[in-house]
């Protein structure tokens, strides 16, 4: 066949192809021209799942009507001009496509009205060309029709979907852009019947009850809301709560500089920051928005704009990552609130403590409760039971727990109860977890705080804090190593080799000191003092792997991580081990003190908080 231009209506189907995916991407694509046209207000009608009728309505700016035909010419816009306007794009829109490609597989209309215009203006596209445009009455800003989606193609029309499932993707797309601009109140109509409205918000209430109405009650409940701003970026939003993880990634909604995103970078970012909390196969739940210089992102990487690229993905990840893992880092137990109920907001990424506050307006501050008893621990202290409990010296201090102890468990139990009676009328404030009046099947930590109860998994609240210290050890400086007798030959791939040469300082950081034994063969000679002996050849290739993949220091930080946790769950007090009280307390003060606490190192809770009403519902009082 010679080669031809084609035709415009052909060409305009084609781009199609790629704008118009199904209904829910036309609808997309429509609110924000809405948007991009200053829309306080966005009405939104659908039939049959929007293969029959979408009809989108606004309050914008209008278009004027000697610009109405030329906004259904392909590649005509008025969001930028030049080359330098596309590295800097603010709005939405900019590439001209969409209505043009839209109008090609539908019955389309259009009319809107200026402020400047005594009424509005029609204008249709029918069989491929655009009418004149006709006076027709309308408010200031623009409605616009799409009937019969596909129908001129009918090829593409056979891969849609049922009308319930188009019309679940394209709910889904109105709610991801309602969460996107939260100052623009937008309502939804199926067959006659609206089934989402959500009004303007320009509070951080107001938000959160828009929020609400889009997922429900119960995401904002188990969230925490963040705010931090530095180096010209900017991160808000919600965080779901660790313990409130999904089985799917369902409720992950990233934005970037209003606009929605499907990004796998920054997603990444995020799911870092919650990798010390979350429990295995479960994804967290997210509505976060970031701001930055438009200059500093790309946003024409993707053709229906779900995927940006930056200037300086390092920094934006690190921002996102850090901001993430502090504002976690905030869930310990507070007055008056449940495993996780805090804001969070920080003024720099500078290694500081995050600063937490309630949404309880009662809340105090932690780390100002005196002790309850006078007792308290040190490398050494006898703390009831004959059992060698694990060091924890990781060069910061000591742990809750002492090793070797050896005195009577019995007798020391009863002196710690004397204690706590007596001093349960000295006036002292009284702890968020408050104290420990028992142990319930050598497994859980019973306590009573400001009339509730308080129930603590021993072992899972204990490794909590000594994973936080060996992190905070290797922070200020590395973990303290042994050397083995006879260095440990391990046998390793080409690649893995290199990575070993080329981050040999970093993992003796971690403990790991290896030198070359051979073409494939390293010698492992030093390694972390309190790990001992097992599997280390799987803990320096695991370690490596890691490396290889991600190729960042990142990595073989998170592969130390994954070290700490392992020698945490080792060095925890076990289930079933007897506790007096006076070790109870300690580890109560301990959690009230230790970042990520609300979560053991696997993301299961620590502890739970019953009160008066809720003991009273168990056993129907005043019924």
């Amino acid at each position: 066949m010679p080669i031809r231009v084609l035709p415009s209506t052909l060409v305009d189907q084609i781009a199609a192809g790629e704008v118009v995916e199904r209904p829910a991407s036309v609808a997309k694509e429509l609110i924000e021209n809405s948007l991009d046209a200053g829309a306080r207000a966005i009405e939104v009608e659908v039939e049959r799942g929007g293969l029959s009728l979408i009809r989108i309505r606004d309050d914008g700016c209008g278009i004027p009507v000697e610009e109405l035909p030329l906004a259904l010419s392909r590649h005509a816009t008025s969001k930028l001009t030049s080359l330098d306007d596309l590295a800097a794009i603010s709005s939405l829109g900019f590439r001209g496509e969409a209505l043009p490609s839209i109008a090609s597989v539908s019955r389309f209309q259009m009319v809107s009205r200026t402020a400047a215009d005594a009424h509005g203006w029609r204008v249709a596209v029918e069989g491929g060309e655009v009418q004149l445009p006709i006076p027709s009455p309308h408010p200031v800003g623009t409605t616009i029709e799409v009937r019969d989606l596909f129908h001129q193609v009918p090829a593409r029309r056979k891969f849609m979907r049922s009308e319930a499932t188009e019309f679940q993707h394209l709910y889904g797309m109105v709610e991801r852009l309602a969460l996107a601009r939260p100052a623009v109140a937008i309502t939804l109509s199926h067959n006659g019947r609206r089934v989402l409205s959500v009004s303007a918000a320009n509070t951080r209430e107001a938000e959160a009850r828009r929020v609400a109405a889009v997922l429900d009650d119960d995401f904002i409940a188990h969230s925490l809301h963040l705010e931090h701003a530095t180096l010209g970026l900017r991160l808000e939003g919600w965080l779901g709560l660790p313990t409130a993880a999904r089985g799917v990634a369902d409720r992950q909604f990233l934005f970037v500089n209003g606009r929605l995103l499907r990004d796998r970078f920054l997603a990444a970012a995020v799911r870092v920051g919650y990798r010390d909390v979350l429990f295995h196969g479960r994804h967290p739940a997210y509505v976060l928005h970031l701001t930055l210089d438009p200059q500093r992102v790309d946003v024409n990487a993707h053709p229906q704009k779900l995927e940006v690229r930056f200037r300086d993905p390092g920094t934006v990840h690190d921002f996102v990552r850090r901001t993430v893992d502090q504002a976690l880092a905030a869930t310990r137990p507070r007055d008056g609130a449940g495993p996780g109920s805090v804001h969070f907001a920080a003024a720099g990424l500078d290694g500081g403590e995050p600063v937490a506050e309630s949404r309880f307006p009662e809340q105090q501050s932690l780390a100002v409760y005196p002790a309850r008893t006078s007792t308290t621990f040190a490398a050494g202290t006898s703390i009831g039971g004959k059992h060698d409990w694990a060091r924890a010296d990781w060069n910061t201090g000591t742990s809750v727990f002492a090793e070797n102890a050896v005195a009577d468990a019995t007798a020391s139990g009863a002196a710690s109860l004397g204690g706590a009676t007596a001093a349960s009328s000295d006036g002292a404030a009284e702890p968020p977890l408050g104290f420990a009046i028992g142990q319930v099947l050598g497994l859980y930590i019973l306590a009573q705080a400001r009339g509730t109860l308080v129930l603590v998994d021993q072992h899972a609240a204990h490794e909590r804090v000594i994973y936080e210290q060996m992190k905070a050890a290797y922070a200020a400086g590395g973990i303290a190593r042994q050397a083995l007798l006879v260095p440990q030959s391990v046998e390793v791939s080409a690649p893995a080799m290199e990575v070993a040469l080329e981050h040999a300082e970093a993992l003796a950081g971690i403990g790991l000191v290896v030198t070359p034994g051979g073409p494939r063969t390293l010698l492992l000679r030093e390694v972390p003092a309190v790990f001992g002996t097992k599997d280390l050849g799987g803990l320096l290739r695991d370690a490596l792997a890691e490396l290889a993949e991600k190729g960042s220091a990142e990595a073989l930080e998170g592969a130390s991580h994954q070290l700490f946790a392992t020698m945490a769950c080792h060095a925890a007090v076990r289930a079933h081990r007897p506790l007096n009280l006076h070790e109870m307390n300690a580890l109560l003060r301990e959690m009230e003190k230790t970042h990520r606490s609300d979560q053991c190192n696997h993301g299961r809770p620590t502890w739970v908080r019953l009160s008066v009403e809720e003991l009273d519902r168990l056993f129907l009082r005043g019924r």
